[in-house]
Formats: C-alpha cells, structure tokens, sequence
C-alpha cells in the first residue's frame, strides 16, 4: 500500500479509514497483532474505557504479554502482568492521599521502575503528569512546579534538597518509597477517575524557562504505523534506552513496547561502557540514544568492542539534537548500516526520519517526512518555499499539540505547525536542517548559521565536540565564536580551527573567537546549553541557569 502523506486535510471519513487501515497492517507487520486468548479482550477494553489510551497501554500488554519481561533495570527484570499490578497499587495509594481526576502530579525520576510505576499508577487516578527533566535546577524546579500547579511531587531522593522547601497541596512522595507501597498496597484496579489523563512534557529550555506542552491522547495507530513502515522494530525483542523516559523520545519508546510487547532495558545513568555491555548481554535489536550518547560509544577503545557481540543490533535510533555528518558517517562505519534519524521537537513530536540509505546518500539529512505526516517551507511572508530554498519548517501530524501550560503556541501555517528551525529540501525530499531560526545571525549583512559551522568542525580529527554561538560586535553586527573541547593529546589551536572553517566555508563562517573547554554545558538529553556559553577575556563562563 502506499503511504498516506495527506493527515492534515482529510477530505472524508473513507480516507481515514483508508490511512487507519494502512496503519493497522504495518503494526501487523511488526508481529505486535500475535493471536492472544480472546476472553482477555473484555478487559483490555475495560481499562480503555475506564483510563484511555496511555494508562489502558499498560493493562491491555498485560493481558496480551502476561509474563514475558518488559523492563528491566538495574534492581532486575519485571513482567508486563507486574507492571499492571505495581501501577494499580500506585494509582489507589494515590488516590488514598487525595489524587484525584484532574490534579496535577509531576515526575522528577530517572530511569528506573519508579518512574514507570509513577506514570501509570497517576494515569489511573485521572491526572495530569507533568514529566520534569532531572537536570533542572532548584530555580528552575520551583518555577516549573508552580507554572503547571503540580498538586503532587513524585521524585526521587536525590532532589530532596532540591524540593524541600516546594509546598504542594498533596505533598510529595519520594520514588524509592513506592516498592513499600507496592508491597502493602492493593493490585486490583482503581475506579473510573472523573477524567482520562492528561500528559505535559516540558520543553528543553535550552534558550530560556522551559515551557509545559500538554499534548492529547492520539485515538488512532497512524504515529505507530508511520514510525514502524520507516523503521524495523519487531515485536518481542529487546530495546536499550538510554534517553531518559521523561524526554518524548523516551516516553514514546516506552509507549512501543507495550505495543510490540518488547522489553525495555534502562538505567539511572548513562554510561558508555555498561551500555556496550548491556547490548551484548541482552541480545538487544535496538538502542535508543541521543548523539552526544552516541559520541561516547564511539569513543570507546577497540577493544572494549572486540570483546562483544552486537550482532544483534538492527537499529541505533538517534534523535533529539543534530546527529550531523562527521557524527553519522563515523557511526556508521563503527556499527554498520543501522542508523535511523528522527528530527521533531516537544511541540511538532516527529517529522521525518533519515534510514541507513538515507544517511549513506546524505549523511547530513534528517531524511524525509514520517508517512501520515506533512512537512512544508514557508518563508518570512508565510509564501510556500520552492525545493532547493531555504525557509521555516512546518509541521502537521496525528499528535495534535495543544498549546503551551501558560497559553500561546508556535506559529500555526495552513493548520502546520513552526517547528523553530529553518531548513531546505533536496529534488529528493530530504530535509536538511540549517539552523533554528532564531540562532541565525548577520554578520557583515551576511546571514551565517552557527549549525553550518558545528557540522564543519565536527568532521575535524582532534574536535570532540563544538558549540558556536553568535556574540554582539560593533563593527559587523554580530561574529561568531567556538567552543571546542579536544581529544586527550591533542595540539589543536585556534589558527587551525579557523583555517578548516576557512578551507571548507566562505570566509565570512570563520570564528572570531575559538575557546577550548574541558567539557560544554549539556542538559540530560544532551542539548547544548547555549545560554550558558559566553565568550570573555577567560575563556568559557558558565551560567547557573
């Protein structure tokens, strides 16, 4: 069948129909459909109508999965039928503290059965989750939890400090604690809540205060079917996830294996080399990362390589920042042809997706757009952007976004949603990013994108990693100047950074200004702070917030 590209202007029901059909038979193809006892489809459908389609996920693996392993963490493995039982205790020790359809319980976990625990156990109360990023800091956790009017704090016990002043209408609850709960606690499952769940995941806030962007419950298979007709996951294997589960890259891998009945492989923290040894010991078909995560695989000896078996491994799905040439040619020479590339945002969720042949062509792509997905051009006039130009991205897709926690949205285009960035498409319909449109900078009335100089440097033997910003001059408007951090032993200096720039970029994309820093500020899924960079007469400052 072919892929339905027209999601935003359906013109009637049998052309939805139709796309819901082509979904349905590429979840089929995936081996998610396997033939189950049909008295388990009361249930499945009793939960649908009691919680809807996040919390029943959950319930209905369990009917379907019973006790094949679906997590596994560092405490050990645990059974999709214990993850329904564990998330029924939690949502009625929830409810016994006053949880209930509607409040607000936020969050603030890493990657651990806790978090699972959390996410479902406050789906089945009714609430709205708000997923906080564990990198926040006090200020920000503080600002955030009295933007979104979180009623209940749900947190591990690292961030005592952090939230020990935070007054909340129902408390808070320290993740480690819910195996107690759990323990004591009754499995059998909770009441109707007034209302269904609602999920808010917050914004990086790379830029700035990270923002709420509550997002609905999609009623239709067309996200799954678009992601699995690009990408081969197959059900009842084994993912590694090494983004956290607050992120929407992680939280929607967590959403996919309920769906593929697929174990899901996860840790506190990220660590290069248990993460090689995981992939070998589980057997795993897939890894889930960002490419800063990837950066630190790569980067690990050959020997630590040699020594294992990842045969296995099919897909390494990266997302979340620009993976970039240099980046994407190097891993794939490392693991082989495996490479997938989603580009999307909190607010837009997927795009498009770069598979192996894809970034073979054009590793510097982020492929093309998601089936069931419309990706447009507009320049500053909101005029459609012939192929070749260069112009805003817009996006519109199955996951509706619904504006952010304190009002206002992105900028919306023929029902299209901005994604930030500024892009072209090549005579193929691969997208490539040139930059978010925001960062674009003039320097000497050139318009110079700091992504277009990262991507350059990142190719060199001896970066590590780069960031460039652009900084206020008097004389040409704005300059731009690079942190780099090197590899051990390296000599690198700034005349030859600049001399690469200026051998592969028109002169005016040369830095002015090359800072080398030990490491750069990232936030837990990777991102640059840029923010936080500022070029002085020292060096590198780094901003608290």
């Amino acid at each position: 069948m072919s892929r339905p590209n027209r999601l935003p202007q359906l013109p009637d029901v049998l052309s939805r129909i139709g796309d819901e059909i082509w979904a349905l038979e590429q979840v089929r193809r995936s081996g998610a459909l396997t033939p189950f006892r049909l008295r388990g489809l009361p249930a499945m459908a009793q939960a649908m109508h009691r919680y809807g389609p996040m919390a029943a996920a959950v319930s209905a693996a369990a009917v379907r999965h019973g006790d094949r392993t679906a997590l596994i963490d560092e405490l050990g493995p645990l059974s999709f039928a214990e993850l329904e039982t564990r998330s029924n205790a939690v949502a009625n020790a929830l409810r016994h503290r006053g949880v209930r359809g509607g409040h607000t319980v936020a969050i603030l976990a890493r990657n651990h059965r806790g978090f699972v625990d959390a996410l479902f156990g406050a789906a089945k109360c009714g609430a709205r989750i708000v997923l906080l990023n564990t990198d926040f800091g006090p200020g920000q956790l503080c600002q955030v939890l009295a933007a979104e009017s979180v009623d209940v704090l749900i947190h591990d016990n690292e961030y005592d400090d952090a939230v020990s002043t935070v007054e909340l209408s129902l408390g808070r609850v320290v993740a480690d604690s819910l195996e107690i709960l759990i323990r004591n606690g009754t499995p059998t499952a909770p009441p109707r809540p007034d209302t269904q769940p609602r999920l808010v995941i917050l914004t990086s806030g790379t830029t700035g205060t990270p923002k709420g962007a509550p997002r609905s419950d999609p009623r239709t298979l067309i996200p799954a079917g678009g992601l699995l007709s690009v990408v081969p996951f197959r059900a009842g294997e084994v993912t590694e996830c090494c983004v956290p589960l607050f992120h929407a890259l992680g939280f929607g891998h967590l959403m996919l294996g309920l769906l593929l009945g697929s174990a899901l492989v996860v840790r506190r923290r990220f660590d290069p080399m248990q993460t090689l040894e995981s992939l070998a010991v589980h057997r795993a078909s897939a890894m889930i990362t960002v490419p800063i995560m990837l950066r630190r695989l790569i980067d690990l000896d050959p020997p630590a390589w040699d020594s294992r078996d990842l045969s296995s491994l099919r897909i390494v799905f990266v997302a979340g920042s620009q993976l970039g040439s240099a980046l994407c040619t190097e891993a794939t020479r490392k693991l082989g042809p495996v490479l997938y590339n989603l580009y999307g945002s909190t607010e837009v969720a997927y795009a498009t997706i770069a598979d192996p042949h894809d970034l073979a062509v054009q590793p510097g792509c982020v492929g093309r757009a998601v089936p069931g997905t419309v990706v447009r051009l507009y320049d500053e006039h909101g005029h459609r952007v012939p192929t070749g130009g260069r112009g805003r991205i817009f996006v519109g897709n199955a996951i509706p976004f619904d504006g952010y926690t304190g009002g206002g949205s992105k900028e919306c285009i023929d029902g299209l949603l901005a994604s930030g960035d500024i892009g072209h498409f090549d005579s193929t319909g691969r997208l490539f990013i040139d930059g978010r449109d925001d960062d674009m900078i003039v320097s000497g009335g050139e318009n110079v994108f700091p992504g277009e100089v990262e991507d350059v440097l990142a190719a060199h033997p001896a970066v590590r990693e780069v960031a460039v910003i652009g900084v206020p001059d008097h004389q040409y408007g704005h300059r731009l100047s690079a942190f780099v951090t090197r590899y051990p032993h390296s000599e690198l200096n700034e005349q030859q950074v600049k001399d690469f720039v200026r051998e592969r970029l028109a002169r005016f994309k040369v830095p002015r200004d090359v800072v080398f820093v030990d490491e750069l500020p990232r936030n837990a899924t990777g991102k640059v702070l840029k923010r936080r960079l500022v070029p002085d007469s020292t060096g590198l400052e780094i901003r608290d917030q």
